[in-house]
């Protein structure tokens, strides 16, 4: 297997999918109509519901839908199952999947005058089932929060070449906004602009100094014009010590270094190989500090002034990562096959137990590891009460919500493509093999060691952009649900900075990494969630909801069992452990706790969807939505 071959399938797939049952599913069930009202049209008010132009919607959408989920869980996949069942999963669950849940969560919302998830439950289901979802939703934020800012804290504190481009980002984002919607400059000059200034900046990262005759990096980080000032935040704030140590068991963190050629991690400022201890400087507490204060931005600035041009940017960045990547893989086999060639085994084996004893199944496990990329409970979310509230014309969902499904699509057969030609695992891997096939698509112009620092620079554009959003609908979520016990809650500086002040907490517990492992079972959990409202919300309008109820048995099964088995999986490998550090059992039974409250809620709210569909139609017609409802 080679490269060009996931371009070709994903290619085909991709086209036959979105036009001959997408396309027929918008018309047929769905029966969108561009003359209908809108939720954006109706309630405009420059905040959140603000009719887009679905050209930009697109970018937008796509943004704020792809983060980490497409990368890791591809990566974490090829390796333990290998490249043919993930690119399987990748390609039917998309095609039958994906995209439905993705595109009817909107729809469904845009019936429902842009209300969310929780609101539609009420009137679909009952008063019950929206408080069950709240607290489901809501400890879903917070492992997502925890998880994301945790690994693009630790990125930023272990790649010095990475941040400038971060805080480049967010400045364009500002202009961005300004210039499109204040100055009403033309889009497409200012879209070369943004997006241009923020790729140099990019490059400015690894080049350190000062443009080197051999386009080397600095031999010391602490040395470069833009690395030097971040390292010196570890001597200005601590004489050049850390705060505290963590242990990360899983060696999930970014700061835990890959092992050599002889199976051993080295020695390094942030990891003690003899202990596991990660050194936790006072960098790692700034770029926390930082990321929670650009999410603080993108959650409470009007949508057009920040959050929508940031992701519009990154946007860009990532189609044109993917987009080189792809021309990459496919001129490899031909210019240069041993970049081309698949280093990863089709298949690596379907043992049931790891030697760790953790249970790795192929089903349910695989189906939770490859969330993103595949079907994804965030997409859904986000769509409800943000994709949907900027809404032009019903017919622009199909290429807004399942285009963007189908492009992210793209970004995990590029994450498969990159593992699978440098034959590793992580963060770095991805980059590695995004910086291989830039080398190639750009016939040499571009070396390797930029092209992987683009690679980082990607991914953490990729998750930076979504967790504003993150935090964005963790502040409506608060709004409505506790706002109804204390008013404070529905101010949205408050609730802000009361989600923010958790994540924090978990983050600088070192607990965070426990959170990632829980992130798929979650996140495919609210899918089903979503599939299920659709399907009653499909029931109720006297429509044929079986695309969306078929789906939503398997992802239910799949997932509550997958939740299960990774609650054992903490607790064999974690509390049952012998030397595993306090903090460390403690932040697994504090997991194992929540993956049973997640799975308690689907049960619960499973039963009152059977009670409701066993109810006749008219009984589930929507009625108003509850007083302080959103």
């Amino acid at each position: 297997m080679n490269s060009l071959w996931v371009v070709v399938i994903g290619a085909v797939v991709i086209y036959l999918a979105y036009n001959f049952y997408a396309r027929r599913i918008d018309r047929v069930v769905i029966a969108s109509d561009p003359n209908r009202a809108t939720p954006a049209t109706m309630y405009m008010d420059g905040a959140d519901f603000m009719p887009t132009s679905r050209f930009v919607l697109y970018g937008y959408h796509f943004k704020s839908i792809a983060a980490a989920g497409p990368i890791v869980g591809v990566i974490t996949a090829a390796n333990l199952w290998g490249w043919l069942p993930s690119i399987v999963w990748l390609m039917v669950g998309v095609t039958f999947i994906g995209w439905a849940s993705d595109y009817s969560a909107i729809m469904m919302a845009v019936r429902n005058d842009g209300n969310s998830l929780s609101a539609i439950a009420h009137r679909l289901i009952s008063p019950r089932t929206r408080t069950i979802l709240f607290v489901f939703i809501f400890f879903y934020l917070l492992l997502i929060g925890g998880a994301f800012v945790g690994i693009m804290a630790a990125i930023l504190d272990a790649r010095p070449d990475v941040p400038f481009g971060i805080v480049v980002l967010a400045i364009m984002g500002v202009v961005g906004g300004w210039l499109i919607y204040r100055r009403r400059a033309d889009l497409i000059m200012v879209t070369l602009l943004i997006v241009v200034v923020t790729l140099a900046a990019m490059a400015l990262g690894p080049l350190g100094v000062k443009f080197s005759p051999n386009n080397q990096p600095p031999p010391t980080w602490s040395t470069g014009v833009v690395s030097g000032p971040v390292l010196g935040i570890n001597n200005a704030l601590n004489g050049g010590g850390p705060i505290y140590s963590v242990v990360d068991p899983t060696n999930a963190d970014p700061r835990v270094p890959p092992s050599g050629p002889d199976g051993k991690r080295p020695q390094t400022k942030a990891y003690n190989p003899a202990t596991g201890a990660i050194n936790v400087f006072p960098s790692f507490l700034f770029w926390c500090l930082f990321l929670l204060v650009f999410a603080y931005l993108g959650t409470n600035l009007a949508i057009w002034r920040f959050a929508q041009p940031v992701n519009y940017i990154g946007f860009w960045i990532m189609a044109l990562t993917i987009g080189l990547s792809a021309i990459g893989a496919i001129l490899a086999p031909f210019t240069n096959p041993g970049v081309a060639t698949f280093q990863v085994q089709a298949i690596t084996g379907f043992a049931p137990t790891q030697a760790t004893g953790a249970i790795q199944w192929l089903w349910p496990m695989l189906f939770v590891t490859i969330a993103c990329g595949a079907i994804s409970g965030w997409h859904a979310l986000f769509g409800s009460v943000g994709t949907a509230r900027q809404l032009e014309y019903e017919t622009d969902a199909l290429p807004v919500g399942g285009g963007g499904m189908f492009s992210e699509n793209t970004l995990g057969l590029l994450s498969l493509t990159a593992v699978a030609i440098t034959g590793a695992a992580g963060a770095g891997a991805f980059a590695g093999g995004v910086g291989k096939l830039l080398n190639v698509a750009t016939f040499g112009a571009l070396p390797v060691a930029f092209g992987t620092a683009l690679g980082f620079g990607s991914f953490v554009v990729i998750v930076l952009t979504v967790v504003q959003l993150v935090f964005r609908v963790m502040r409506v979520t608060l709004g409505e649900w506790l706002g109804e016990w204390w008013v404070g809650f529905k101010n949205q500086h408050v609730s802000s900075v009361f989600g923010s002040i958790l994540v924090l907490a978990l983050v600088l517990s070192g607990t965070w990494v426990y959170l990632w492992q829980l992130f798929g079972a979650s996140n495919q959990l609210l899918a089903a969630l979503s599939l299920l409202l659709v399907t009653l919300w499909l029931r109720s309008a006297g429509r044929n909801p079986a695309f969306a109820g078929i789906p939503m048995v398997f992802m239910y099964v799949t997932t509550v069992a997958a939740s299960l088995i990774t609650a054992y999986n903490l607790y064999a490998t974690i509390v049952t452990r012998a030397g595993s550090a306090a903090i460390s059992v403690i932040g697994a039974w504090a997991m194992i706790i929540v993956a049973l409250l997640l799975v308690a809620a689907a049960l619960l709210i499973a039963w009152d969807a059977w009670k409701a569909w066993t109810r006749r139609p008219a009984e589930v017609q929507p009625q108003p939505a509850p007083a302080g409802g959103d």
